[in-house]
């Protein structure tokens, strides 16, 4: 005896929950393996990810195995010869394919499941109507869609009987039988090869219960599928349409449906109508198909995964025999015609609405975010619609219908210039309702304790004095009380004290009491109690937005579809900007990369990985993007600042003073007349008409809708990363602004051309004023940037890429090409002590490049404190220390000369007294022991080469001591207080009684004052490079020496003699013509008497490292060495004279010498040569240079 079945007992809301989820689950796998096709026995194609491929499917020898499984299939003689080689790799083949195998047996109970669920709703006799039992009709259907997408995608899969075949072969040869569900699983593959057929014989008996369920979404689906002019009319999702009930919750009694997925009610009208097509005659049936068919063209299966509906619609009628369906087949493809000219257009204007909805509601929630409240299902309807129209674009733009069909499309209708700005919009809506949750939270919860509870109350009291029903059953009574017990205990308090909200329970129970009431004989039937379904529906929507808000916006506005059409995407990106108007928009696009998680499934966690990384990387790049847009707008508003500021600099105001200066002579010729003037700086800032538009208006438009983008959000989450948008920015915008500062040096290490620094310092200054106005458009902090990227700047190699810097290039510009030229081209370039620079000569023997090259445009004060502000003091000492070691490479090479000439030297010492002697030494000085005679040449090489180095040396050390005067002059300027401690400490050293730690304080206090720009008696820094010199001399003369003593020569003894040598060299300078002493550069041309500085700095230096700090002395020699040679230049013969015809001007030159020493003094000099000498060689030379000019 049969017994009637008990709702209860059969769980159909708990089955509905899980199936819904396993197939999604299901969906999710299958598509993963279908886009891993292995083997298509069409294609003869392995599969394509070779990451994953395991080996044996590689193997040539087997694919004709790999042919008979799938002609064979699925009654499969493992026994047949053909077989035997997987005997060899049976345990791979189980291992590689097992997960592949049990997929399909997933999906074979799965379809178990579903089967057994669906005769049992029959059996039950459920009565379903969306608006009313709203949880068991939507699962019903989409368990329904799922099933359907699940076995035609099942179809698709090419490879399925080889790789079923092929793991049950391996398996009954690993465990001596096949695999217990083979038999019914390739059973299910052959009867699901044409899928619609055998799942329409199955849906025969439950026709009764679907009917139902899809006559009830007519009254909907119609509402919801309008054009965008019946919407705008009709006032949807304007909140302003009816100012009066704005504060209004809305008045709706199927609350759920108003934000259902339009897709998927498509969908479910499409794939049941399929297949119970038989009821294609009713009126409500037919509308609802025919307005679904000519919505689209392409229906989704999973993700990217989609069907040619009407094609396949066709294909499935023409294959039903019997049942006279031409009249279906000729109405389908009507429906596509229709579908194919209008649909494109449709969607493109409901998108043009919905653009400017959706800006209507952000802005008035954005000023009002209570209205949130009341007014909250006007976001999610307007997420839902705006996500459909989106996932119709996508599907239809990348499944173009096939070319014989004669309907030509429009590509304006699929390329969507104005897409971004509705994705930002929808993002916007959606980041209110996180923002003001607790706003939502605390007007839902007084409204479910305040209203719902007090209404359901109601109706509760309603069913219990019902005259109609004897009693409510037992069970819909304590899910009933339990409800209401549970909304009517809540309180605002909660909300305060951030208490965490589960309604879950509330939401199953009302799943449940559906099931119950909606079967036949129920005790309580829903449908008589119309008023209850419908307020429960409500106060489910009113849990969801108090617990589960989160969840809702991901139900209504998930974007995650993004993820599987990423070309569309990237070339949406790349549109949004090229289009101006939309560049504020852009940022919803890495948003956008957060939603991708969204797609994956528990049941498929293999994909969770690559998932991710897609979305980490998306995001990187759409922001990498971004931020060098903005840097390309900064850097052309850059170059047109400094083009400005180039026009303003003072060499451009020579062409003003002389057509100032031409306008008051009388031009008798008037045909010869000056063309136009020349626009003056400040003219582009002249404009007659605001509509105007310049393009420094075009590029400060484009960075403030981009700027915009980059603020817009602190922080965009994308899978277990954060991106900071600004800081991305940030980090960019250091990148560029460093190589602006290296590029707009304009370095050409070919042709040796590079920009001023005064120039370069002015653009720098013009590019940093454009930096810091970007404060006014994003929120960051310009100076972190400035004292990021300037002080790499004054270090060699930068950290960004470790490329050359400003410091780099100057400095060995000013070495390797101004101080070169100085040195080769002797008498063309001068140091001019007077005007504090070095001085371009006019001559005739001057070459074009020296003419080309005006050094005083480039080594003067004026430029090298511009070269001092923009490297600063580390970039100052980094030139200094290379400087420093030129001049300690030259110091190497007159040691060399020293000791070749050291015995000579040695008797001249002590022989400076002796004229007659010192004449015959001094005729021998450079020849050397083993040098004939008679070769003059050689016999004053080393005298002139001494010369040379020593003012080499000397140029060198000049050159610092102007970068020194440059940078002491910035620094004054910019920290005059921390300068006058630094000077304070320079002065007042304290002298303390222990004289070692006396020296070490005062050598820490000179490299302290040096590095300020200071002036020490003896530089540090050449202190520093001479001793680092010594001791690599040192250590390479002990490693090829066994006698260090014999091997080391005395350097305290080569410092005296060199310092002999030089004294005694110095009167031939007398002989040479560009010795000859200028007045007006208070100089020599051959910038001999740059030999005082270096006389000076290199004796103080070598006797501090070599001696004990004689260094008074050994200059007190130095310059009785040095007098007398001179005055032996006085008694020379009458043409001797006529040789040294530069003697005065070499008689200046010692009386340099004692003016630039900290250690010798005028009365020393006078004791050992005549002022009277001076002052005539004085005025001697000066009056020559009057006469010359």
């Amino acid at each position: 005896m049969s017994r009637a079945m008990v709702p209860s007992q059969q769980k159909l809301a708990e089955k509905l929950t899980i199936l819904n989820d396993r197939g999604r689950g299901m969906l999710t796998r299958i598509y993963n393996i279908k886009k891993m096709s292995i083997y298509s026995p069409n294609k003869k194609k392995m599969l394509t990810k070779t990451d994953s491929k395991p080996a044996f499917l590689s193997d040539k020898s087997l694919d004709s195995v790999f042919k008979y499984l799938h002609k064979k299939f699925p009654n499969i003689d493992n026994h047949a010869g053909a077989l035997q080689v997987i005997n060899n790799i049976k345990q791979d083949v189980v291992k590689s394919l097992s997960l592949y195998y049990f997929t399909f047996v997933d999906i074979m109970d799965f379809k178990d499941h579903v089967v057994d669920l669906l005769t049992t709703i029959d059996a039950c006799q459920v009565h379903m109507d969306v608006t009313l039992n709203y949880d068991l009709t939507v699962n019903y259907l989409n368990l329904i869609s799922t099933y359907v997408s699940l076995m035609i995608l099942m179809s698709r899969v090419e490879d399925r009987r080889v790789v079923l075949s092929l793991y049950n072969v391996a398996y009954e040869y690993l465990n001596a039988s096949s695999d217990p569900s083979f038999p019914r699983l390739g059973q299910m593959v052959i009867d699901y090869d044409i899928p619609l057929r055998k799942l329409s014989e199955e849906f025969v008996p439950h026709s009764r219960v679907v009917v139902p369920a899809l006559l009830s979404l007519h009254k909907i689906y119609p509402k919801r599928n309008l054009p965008a002019d019946q919407m705008r009319a009709t006032g949807m999702l304007s909140l302003l349409a009816e100012p009066l009930k704005i504060m209004n919750v809305p008045n709706t009694d199927m609350v759920q449906c108003e934000y259902l997925s339009l897709d998927s009610m498509e969908k479910w009208i499409i794939f049941s109508m399929m297949l119970c097509h038989t009821y294609l005659q009713e009126a409500q049936l037919w509308d609802l198909w025919k307005t679904a068919l000519q919505s689209g063209y392409i229906v989704q299966l999973c993700r990217d995964e989609v069907l040619h509906i009407h094609s396949y619609i066709n294909t499935f009628f023409e294959s039903l025999k019997g049942h006279n369906l031409h009249k279906r087949i000729t109405e389908v493809k009507d429906l596509q015609h229709q579908a194919l000219q209008s649909s494109p257009a449709i969607h493109r204007e409901r998108r043009k609405f919905l653009r400017s909805a959706l800006k209507e509601l952000a802005l008035i929630f954005t000023d009002q975010p209570g209205l949130l409240g009341p007014k909250g299902l006007y976001v999610f309807q307007a997420l839902a619609v705006a996500r459909d129209e989106i996932h119709w674009l996508l599907r239809h733009f990348d499944n173009p219908p096939s070319k014989k069909h004669t309907v030509k499309l429009s590509q304006e209708d699929f390329v969507d210039r104005q897409l971004p700005e509705l994705l930002f919009n929808m993002e916007e809506l959606k980041s209110l309702l996180r923002k003001y949750n607790q706003v939502v939270q605390r007007y839902f919860v007084q409204y479910l304790a305040g209203y719902d509870a007090v209404l359901l109350n109601q109706l509760i009291q309603e069913i219990t004095n019902d005259s109609n029903l004897a009693h409510c059953p037992e069970d819909e009574s304590v899910i009933l009380s339990s409800l209401y017990n549970t909304i009517a205990g809540l309180s605002v308090k909660q909300v305060e004290a951030n208490e965490v909200f589960d309604f879950r329970g509330v939401r199953l129970d009302w799943f449940r009491l559906q099931a119950y009431t909606s079967v036949s004989r129920a005790g309580l039937v829903l449908r008589d109690h119309q008023d209850l379904g419908k307020h429960l529906n409500m106060i489910v929507f009113h849990t969801k937005l108090v617990d589960y808000l989160d969840e809702l916006i991901n139900e209504t506005g998930d974007l995650s579809i993004y993820c599987f059409y990423h070309q569309i995407f990237e070339h949406q990106f790349k549109q949004c900007m090229e289009f101006p108007a939309q560049h504020r928009f852009s940022i919803v696009f890495p948003i956008i990369c957060g939603h991708f998680m969204n797609a994956t499934h528990e049941l498929c966690p293999e994909e969770r990985h690559s998932i991710g990384t897609t979305s980490v990387q998306y995001a990187h790049w759409f922001l990498k993007e971004m931020s060098d847009e903005v840097n390309q707008v900064i850097t052309a508003i850059c170059e047109e600042q400094c083009m400005l500021n180039y026009k303003l600099l003072p060499k451009h105001s020579a062409a003003s003073i002389l057509q100032s200066s031409n306008k008051h002579k009388k031009n008798k010729d008037k045909k010869k007349q000056v063309g136009p003037e020349e626009e003056k700086p400040g003219t582009e800032s002249v404009r007659k008409n605001r509509e105007n538009f310049t393009r420094m208006d075009k590029l400060h438009m484009a960075l403030t809708e981009l700027c915009y983008a980059i603020n817009h959000c602190n922080v965009i989450q994308v899978w277990e990363h954060g991106f900071v948008p600004r800081e991305f920015f940030i980090q960019h915008l250091e990148t560029r602004f460093n190589k602006a500062l290296v590029g707009m040096m304009m370095y050409n290490p070919d042709t040796s051309e590079i920009a001023k620094p005064s120039e370069l310092l002015s653009s720098v200054k013009a590019i940093m004023s454009v930096l810091q106005g970007l404060e006014n458009y994003v929120q960051i902090d310009i100076a972190r940037v400035f004292n990021s990227v300037l002080p790499q700047q004054t270090q060699a190699t930068d950290s960004f890429n470790g490329e050359k810097t400003i410091t780099a290039n100057y400095t060995n510009w000013y070495l390797e090409v101004l101080l070169r030229r100085v040195t080769v081209n002797i008498g063309q370039i001068v140091y001019s002590p007077n005007h504090k620079a070095f001085v371009t000569v006019a001559t005739d023997n001057n070459s074009k490049e020296n003419l080309y090259l005006a050094a005083e445009e480039y080594a003067d004060l004026t430029e090298l404190r511009a070269l001092a502000e923009l490297i600063g003091p580390y970039g100052m000492r980094y030139l200094g220390e290379r400087l420093m070691g030129h001049v300690a490479s030259q110091v190497d090479e007159l040691k060399k000369l020293v000791i070749q000439n050291k015995e000579v030297l040695f008797n001249m010492r002590t022989s400076f007294d002796k004229p007659e002697v010192m004449r015959d030494l001094f005729r021998r000085l450079g020849t050397g022991p083993v040098k004939q005679q008679g070769n003059t040449k050689n016999q004053v090489s080393d005298v002139d080469s001494v010369l040379m180095r020593m003012t080499i040396i000397g140029i060198l050390l000049s050159f610092r001591s102007l970068a020194q005067d440059a940078l002491l002059d910035v620094l004054e300027d910019r920290i005059p207080f921390l300068m006058a401690s630094v000077q304070d400490l320079q002065h007042f050293v304290p002298n303390m009684k222990d004289t070692k730690y006396s020296h070490m304080k005062q050598q820490v206090v000179n490299e302290m004052a040096s590095a300020a720009g200071l002036s020490c008696d003896i530089d540090p820094l050449l202190i520093s490079a001479l001793r680092s010199q010594k001791n690599e001399d040192g250590e390479r003369k002990a490693s090829t020496s066994s006698d260090t003593e014999v091997a080391n020569e005395s350097d305290y003894e080569l410092a005296c003699l060199l310092m002999v040598f030089v004294a005694v060299s110095i009167p031939t300078l007398a002989k040479k013509d560009v010795s000859v002493f200028k007045a007006s550069l208070e100089g020599n041309l051959s910038n001999c008497h740059c030999l005082a500085k270096a006389v000076n700095q290199i004796a103080g230096a070598l006797f501090t490292i070599h001696g004990p700090g004689d260094v008074s002395d050994r200059l007190q020699e130095f310059l009785a060495l040095a007098s007398s040679s001179l005055l032996r230049l006085g008694q020379s013969q009458e043409q001797e004279k006529e040789t040294f015809k530069n003697r005065e001007s070499v008689y200046i030159l010692l009386d340099l010498i004692v003016q630039e020493s900290p250690y010798l003094t005028m009365d020393l000099l006078e004791s050992c040569f005549p002022y009277a000498l001076l002052r005539n060689a004085y005025h001697t030379v000066y009056k020559a240079s009057a006469v010359d000019i």
